[in-house]
């Protein structure tokens, strides 16, 4: 598949948090959207927030148990075939996903991560940047590859780090970035401005 399609996208959105990014691409992308809609939430998670911020959306909500990983991703893989969707936007999603899945969703699997990507990759970014004293952080929205946030970066979006600031304080800067930076990275994917 090569974008742009010719149609709106359908996308999914795969969380296991609160979904305040979630809310962003929803708000962007709202159900019958002309560009894209976001057609399916899903969380391995069943009191994942973002399933109910989903469903008072509007959008299908799917709560898909992680027993093992094998069995999560040919479930998570059954279901985005099944719905038609063309590309998966992890948002908070605190799993590492399989290189086999990966490659199998190659194009068109998306993450957002807390940092100026290829500095501080993988959990805790923020206590990274504070331990680190940079002066300087943001987000990245990237193509996910084998790696841990390793994937191509399709978006960055910077922010100051402040004296004083703790990884609340820092964190919650970063994420009113990632609302803007994650819409903005799916349409220049979605135009075929950018690929992997």
């Amino acid at each position: 598949m090569a974008f742009p399609l010719g149609r709106p996208a359908r996308l999914a959105v795969v969380a296991s948090g609160r979904g305040t990014n979630l809310a962003a691409l929803i708000a962007a992308f709202p159900p019958g959207g002309d560009e894209a809609e976001v057609a399916l939430v899903v969380s391995e998670k069943a009191s994942a927030p973002a399933l109910e911020r989903a469903r008072g959306a509007g959008v299908e909500a799917a709560h898909l148990p992680w027993d093992t990983r094998e069995a999560f991703e040919e479930r998570l893989h059954g279901l985005l075939a099944a719905r038609g969707v063309d590309l998966v936007c992890l948002a908070g999603f605190m799993r590492v996903l399989s290189p086999a899945f990966v490659d199998r969703w190659h194009g068109r699997l998306l993450n957002v991560h807390p940092s100026l990507l290829p500095k501080h990759r993988g959990l805790h970014a923020q206590r990274q940047a504070l331990e680190e004293g940079v002066r300087e952080s943001g987000c990245s929205v990237h193509f996910v590859d084998a790696g841990v946030d390793t994937g191509k970066v399709i978006v960055q979006r910077r922010v100051p780090v402040l004296p004083g600031d703790d990884e609340e304080a820092l964190a919650a800067r970063i994420r009113t970035e990632e609302h803007v930076a994650y819409p903005e990275a799916v349409r220049l994917v979605l135009r075929g401005e950018v690929t992997p």
